[in-house]
């Protein structure tokens, strides 16, 4: 009983971090979302039995991505401060 109900609230905590990447205002809101988003699902992969594909998430989806994500989003933040406003 005590896994299903957690099945079920993990299940509700990816929906709603879904939602929120997609309707949220902010870059770095929204790439922080997306690395909560494939934190969650690896768990859900882990919950399946497998480990394989939530290793894999975690680190390609939640990491490799995110950290990309971040480092446009940065970069992205410092052409703005240079005053290249045309390269949008």
């Amino acid at each position: 009983m005590m896994g299903l109900l957690f099945d079920g609230v993990v299940m509700l905590l990816l929906l709603w971090l879904a939602w929120q990447v997609l309707h949220t205002h902010g870059a770095f809101r929204a790439v922080v979302l997306f690395i909560a988003f494939g934190l969650v699902l690896a768990v859900i992969w882990i919950r399946l039995s497998a480990p394989d594909i939530a290793l894999a998430e975690a680190i390609i989806g939640a990491g490799i991505t995110g950290a990309l994500l971040l480092a446009a989003l940065a970069r992205l933040g410092w052409r703005r401060r240079q005053g290249n406003e045309d390269d949008r």
